[in-house]
């Protein structure tokens, strides 16, 4: 099976930032990526569920690649993507842009329309996708996130993927927020990037051998997670915060807290069938974030 080769560490789950007519706001975007990387991000993650990827189709998908690569960040090594489709043809349509603009890595959801699939369904559906990239398939990071897709990858089905595409996959992004599961995964897979999703899960994963996260908290405080990932360190802050977002739309809540850190309403508007939080809900989770952090709100 594949070997990870250095440790993945902190990337930013971005946040998307949408102008009034819904479009995406390129230069806004790489400001936010230039802005993540300083503030200790490794890497940042474009198209995944706080970044509201399966509403973004291909020219928005190649809109932000364009700017943040206009913006001198290296994509090979600093930018990571997401895939979510039910259709193998879209998922393909989706990777093959971030193999185009040579990204880092691809954040592979599974198919989520169909519920109640079997791991049997599911492994064929991942071997067509591989097989049909070929000789291109590279660096895919299986992403387990049920609440979003209402499946699961088990640990058993990623034992089978890694065995028959063993250079293929890289690792596993883990947002069940199940900690039993967790710590089956770990067991199993901790030789590849094993990455935490529910940051209240982060150092007590790293510390039995996890690698790090890819973090919607990374949006706005990536400096308070960079320690949890380097050390194993607690803190009581960011679960604090993470449990006050949990109380809304967690999409909505994080870019609230992206507009609260930088003075920018902008930031507040999502693509429906998400809605904004409401002026009320943003100032609640905005008071939250500043209790949880005390004077370090900006």
């Amino acid at each position: 099976m594949a070997q990870s080769v250095e440790r993945f560490g902190l990337s930013c789950a971005l946040a998307t930032p949408f102008d009034e007519s819904g479009q995406v706001e390129g230069a806004k975007l790489a400001a936010h990526v230039q802005w993540a990387l300083s503030q200790g991000c490794d890497s940042v993650t474009a198209f995944g569920t706080t970044g509201e990827g399966p509403s973004l189709g291909i020219p928005a998908r190649q809109t932000i690649l364009k700017a943040i690569a206009d913006s001198g960040i290296d994509l090979r090594q600093r930018v990571l993507g997401g895939v979510a489709a039910s259709s193998l043809h879209e998922a393909l349509d989706q990777t093959a842009i971030l193999l185009d603009a040579d990204c880092r890595a691809i954040l592979l959801a599974p198919p989520f329309y169909f519920k109640g699939v079997s791991d049997d369904g599911l492994f064929a559906w991942f071997s067509s996708y591989f097989d049909k990239l070929g000789d291109r398939a590279r660096d895919v990071i299986l992403y387990n996130i049920p609440s979003v897709t209402a499946v699961t990858l088990s640990v058993d089905l990623i034992s089978r993927l890694r065995t028959a595409y063993p250079q293929i996959i890289t690792g596993v992004k883990d947002s069940s927020g199940d900690w039993a599961y967790t710590q089956k995964l770990l067991a199993a897979h901790k030789d590849i990037a094993i990455l935490i999703g529910d940051e209240r899960h982060l150092a007590q994963g790293v510390r039995i051998g996890a690698q790090g996260a890819i973090s919607g908290m990374a949006n706005v405080c990536p400096d308070r997670l960079k320690p949890m990932i380097t050390a194993g360190q607690e803190s009581d802050q960011v679960v604090r915060i993470v449990e006050d977002v949990l109380k809304f739309p967690v999409t909505p809540a994080v870019k609230a807290l992206v507009a609260h850190r930088t003075g920018d309403n902008g930031w507040l508007r999502v693509r429906s069938p998400l809605m904004a939080l409401s002026a009320a809900d943003a100032s609640r989770v905005a008071s939250a974030y500043d209790a949880a952090f005390a004077s370090k709100a900006a």
